[in-house]
């Protein structure tokens, strides 16, 4: 298993007293990591002394403003990709059959596409597929440090350490199209709601899914959505 990724997964989730617990063994894992650059083990130092030492309630409040509550900073990967389209629930079919393929059964209630899940599988596959995947998605890995730091986030530190796991260059065109996109307010709690109001992702069967490979299907990365008109509020 690759324990990076797993260590990323962990501190991309939901923030528990369990969690805490595990930083100390988290953060041993991320200090030793030899394809991240020494600078780059350094600016995640923050987000893991976060997490061990910070109050659990006010992290939790923390996370759920940032990626709950934020569309532009949301954890499932498809939301950049796919929007509201119909696309994305036969994207959703066929990521869950890699998973199937792979022998991943996620005991999670998250979606398919939530990056924290999508790490998980990651670690257990073969290098080459890892780099390819997060390659596919260094552009989004961008996207979302830059809104993080904007926020002066340590959060913004795990994409950035994404990136540099990739080994690929995010496109800038890609990524300035994307930042030109208004960003949502976690304060404004009607503007959210609306905002979420979209149809229902359903996984039943899907002619066309088929059972590629996660990077084929992460693929389209590289077309920023055009959001639907209320996105923008």
């Amino acid at each position: 298993m690759d324990r990076t990724l797993k260590c990323f997964s962990l501190l991309l989730s939901y923030p528990t007293r369990e969690l805490q617990q595990a930083m100390p063994e988290i953060g041993a894992v991320v200090a030793s990591e030899t394809r991240l650059t020494a600078a780059m083990r350094r600016d995640l130092r923050p987000l893991v002394e976060e997490i061990s030492g910070r109050d659990i309630y006010d992290l939790q409040e923390t996370f759920v403003g940032l990626f709950d509550r934020s569309r532009t900073l949301s954890l499932n990967l498809f939301e950049h990709v796919h929007g509201e389209s119909r696309d994305r629930g036969g994207a959703m079919v066929s990521l869950v059959e890699t998973y199937r393929e792979g022998g991943f059964d996620p005991a999670t209630s998250e979606l398919p596409d939530h990056l924290p899940v999508l790490l998980e599988f990651l670690s257990t596959r073969p290098t080459g597929e890892v780099q390819d995947t997060l390659a596919d998605a260094a552009h989004i890995f961008a996207v979302l440090q830059a809104r993080l730091d904007r926020r002066e986030s340590p959060y913004g530190a795990v994409f950035a350490a994404l990136l540099q796991l990739s080994g690929a260059k995010a496109d800038k065109e890609a990524v300035d199209l994307m930042l030109e996109q208004p960003e949502d307010d976690p304060t404004d709690l009607d503007a959210l709601d609306q905002v979420w109001e979209e149809s229902e992702v359903t996984f039943g069967p899907d002619p066309n899914a088929g059972c590629p490979q996660v990077r084929d299907m992460l693929a389209n990365m590289d077309v920023p959505i055009t959001p639907a008109p209320h996105a923008a509020e």
